[in-house]
């Protein structure tokens, strides 16, 4: 859906420039320019946005559901790391920037989605999605919220990021983490508690075209998301009318499950030890919280975590 709007968007604007209101794209331009930084100093939220009815509708068809393991002091600030990415991380969007179900569970605690910088740079998307509530994942911009003195904020960090969406086949429990401590480093720079949130349900949403690591195929994709910064997952679902075959996603549960808050103490300069101690420890705790809900959402018994 967001790819969609996210085209629309951009075709809109090319209609302006293209048209006789060019002097109306010139302007935004002048708008994007001014309002350039602000994906990054906390975006710009409408509760209206959040609120619209489509997204009731949106978090129904699947359901997407948000499960609450353990309170949130709001009096702190708290990274979230979202586990897996799937390909389009319904979940995280479901859950995190539409409804009240966030705000909820977890009162006093505002939610800022971290999302590629490179969105944010598509014209009236940008707008759209900060709307939403949705921020940059530069490190500028998980330090603007992280750095909330009276606490309240939570950063969520799709960890995996894109490189992870090429894992996304049904029953995958791939995650790509053992090399990705950034999350770690700014938890510890600024104090912030980290929450390992997994979300069971969001690899069913699509099949995507076998690509094994070592493929032609994998190698393409990942060659390209180096060059663009995002992969291209080749995936399908169902239409419109029918279920074999389209670009709709199946109506799969997606439950997202919130872990425990692990305490970080503030240290301005971590070192590596001290960075590989916290990302061992958040990994045990993410398998543990899979470990403890697999059974309640259909995962076999037999199955675990991959961590790569």
């Amino acid at each position: 859906f967001l790819y969609l709007v996210a085209e629309f968007c951009c075709g809109f604007f090319v209609i302006l420039i293209l048209g006789n209101f060019w002097f109306l794209a010139v302007l935004y331009l002048l708008w994007l320019y001014l309002d350039w930084e602000t994906p990054c100093a906390g975006g710009r939220r409408s509760q209206w946005v959040r609120s619209w009815t489509v997204w009731k509708y949106f978090r129904e068809y699947f359901p997407i559901h948000l499960i609450k393991t353990s309170d949130l002091n709001p009096n702190h600030n708290y990274l979230l790391g979202f586990h897996p990415h799937g390909v389009l991380v319904a979940g995280a969007f479901g859950n995190f920037c539409t409804g009240p179900s966030f705000k909820n569970l977890f009162p006093g605690l505002t939610p800022y989605l971290h999302i590629m910088p490179i969105w944010f740079a598509c014209p009236f998307f940008r707008e759209y999605i900060m709307s939403a509530g949705m921020v940059s994942a530069s490190k500028e911009s998980v330090s603007y919220v992280l750095n909330n003195k009276g606490g309240g904020h939570a950063s969520i960090i799709v960890i995996g990021g894109a490189e992870e969406s090429l894992n996304a086949h049904p029953g995958s429990l791939t995650l790509n983490i053992l090399k990705r401590k950034g999350f770690i480093k700014m938890a510890l720079k600024h104090g912030a508690y980290l929450v390992p949130v997994f979300s069971f349900g969001e690899n069913e949403l699509f099949k995507q075209v076998a690509n094994p690591k070592g493929s032609w195929l994998r190698n393409v994709q990942e060659k390209l998301q180096k060059i663009m910064g995002f992969a291209l997952p080749l995936f399908h679902a169902r239409g419109v009318f029918q279920y074999s075959f389209g670009l709709i996603p199946y109506r799969q549960p997606i439950h997202t499950v919130v872990g425990s808050p692990i305490p970080v103490k503030q240290n301005l300069n971590p070192t590596t030890e001290e960075i590989d101690q916290l990302h061992a420890l958040y990994l045990q705790k993410l398998r543990q919280l899979f470990e403890e809900h697999k059974r309640n959402y259909g995962i076999p018994e037999h199955k675990s975590l991959i961590f790569e």
